[in-house]
């Protein structure tokens, strides 16, 4: 049966509680309400409906079958209200909700996950969808709106993007037991001619190294050429090559992802800037949820970057 639209809440609440008293007498106490307040909200509801809903006799009130017809679709509303007032409850306490995050590859093994469990660790009932793409197919997917959150490469400002950019600076991975492990600042001219662990030529990173030799008049000499940083990680710390890397990998490296594993970092100079950005779609409102993890996030970035800095600044 059709339920009108201007029902009310009140109105089916005062209903349910009157079948299940079998009073009116009793349904006003269990509501709080006056005896009158609930016969009126009774007779407004049958008056909606177009039918009666109980045999009145000698003070007494007896369903009528579509009462009981009713009542199961009273029950019905009832509870997905309630479901619907839990699920609104838990959303304003970011205590549910969905959010979707597309994270570059180097964040994705170990920073961006590491962020996340801290985020959830009070949020049993948040569902994640985390993705790993390229930072230009992030871009697309925030300006899209098909993600919440975009962690990736800065990339050129757009009106459909929000973005809190992070100057970050590249670092040197040199294996532990080098000899120029002893050395605060590493230069193209330490590594003039030295087997090195690069990513692909059309990264910004690789040209900003190019350069760097190319001004010192260094010898570049790419052993590995990588989509990734991290598994040059594993190169260098065989002894196979050295690597200038960006300063997320080399923390991720050193926190936990393969910490004791023969390698360090130092600073690099002349300076090799690796700029990373926290993404958000900008032609609609972010989710509290969204926003609350965004505000971590980029909170995290900012201790990563204080933490490293330490690191190198006591090899100066």
């Amino acid at each position: 049966m059709g339920v009108p639209m201007n029902l009310s809440f009140r109105q089916l609440m005062t209903f349910r509680e009157v079948m299940r008293t079998g009073s009116i007498s009793q349904a006003a106490r269990a509501l709080g309400r006056t005896q009158p307040a609930v016969s009126a909200m009774i007779a407004g509801l049958e008056d909606e409906l177009g039918f009666k809903l109980f045999e009145r006799r000698q003070g007494k009130l007896t369903p009528r079958p579509e009462a009981r017809f009713f009542l199961e679709e009273c029950d019905d509303i009832l509870s997905r209200l309630e479901q619907t007032k839990r699920t609104l409850s838990g959303i304003s306490k970011l205590e549910a909700g969905h959010l979707r995050i597309a994270c570059h590859p180097a964040a994705s093994g170990f920073f961006l996950p590491k962020v996340l469990t801290e985020f959830l660790s009070d949020k049993p009932g948040i569902r994640v969808s985390l993705m790993m793409r390229s930072s230009s197919l992030i871009e697309e997917l925030i300006a899209s709106q098909q993600f919440d959150v975009g962690f990736a490469e800065t990339p050129e400002p757009r009106p459909s993007i929000r973005q809190s950019d992070f100057d970050l600076e590249c670092v040197c991975a040199i294996p532990a037991g080098d000899e120029l492990a002893a050395r605060p600042v590493i230069t193209p001219a330490d590594l003039d001619g030295r087997r090195l662990a690069v990513l692909f030529a059309e990264h910004a990173t690789y040209r900003q190294t190019v350069k760097a030799f190319d001004m010192a008049g260094c010898r570049f000499e790419p052993m590995f050429e990588l989509q990734t940083f991290l598994p040059g990680m594993r190169f260098v710390g065989a002894g196979l090559c050295y690597m200038i890397c960006d300063m997320i990998t080399a923390h991720s490296h050193l926190a936990g992802l393969a910490a004791g594993s023969g390698v360090v970092v130092r600073p690099f100079r002349p300076r090799i800037g690796s700029r990373v950005s926290v993404l958000t779609p900008a032609h609609r409102p972010g989710s509290q949820l969204s926003e609350a993890f965004c505000n971590m996030l980029r909170a995290r970035v900012e201790d990563m970057q204080a933490e490293m800095k330490e690191i190198l600044g006591q090899a100066v």
